[in-house]
């Protein structure tokens, strides 16, 4: 009887990675183990990277079209207290737009981002304090 290997421990999670969880067939599965025992790659989440990397840059050309047209900030998106209390002493609210990771920092209130955010939307991951979250809900796209 095989005795199945404990995985190693999952490494802390950082403002780069953002956790996910898929379902894949019984025979996907077999097959990703197969690769992985023959040590085509270190472990599932190796080859689920891989080929999820493959694809975006099978469809690069046409990621950068949408992002253009959708005039979205690419990649990181950090919004502090007085990033937004300066958008409102301007007078001004903000259309956010981001592929990839908006965040708000800690002292962002709700009543600050809600004075300063027309509108959200993130396609990737939001970062912010559950009341900011809760409070830009209805201005999410």
């Amino acid at each position: 009887m095989a005795t199945r290997q404990r995985p190693a421990a999952a490494p802390e999670r950082s403002a780069e990675s953002e956790k996910i969880t898929i379902n894949l067939g019984f025979v996907d599965l077999g097959q990703i183990d197969l690769l992985v025992a023959e040590s085509f790659y270190g472990n599932r989440t190796d080859f689920i990277r891989t080929a999820i990397r493959n694809q975006l840059a099978r469809h690069a050309d046409a990621l950068q079209q949408v992002v253009a047209r959708k005039t979205l900030v690419l990649g990181l998106q950090h919004f502090s207290a007085d990033d937004l209390r300066a958008v409102q002493a301007r007078g001004e609210k903000l259309q956010v737009r981001v592929l990839g990771l908006a965040s708000f920092a800690p002292d962002v209130t709700p009543e600050l981002a809600l004075a300063t955010i027309a509108s959200i939307d993130v396609l990737g991951a939001l970062h912010a304090s559950p009341a900011v979250k809760a409070a830009l809900a209805t201005r999410q796209r």
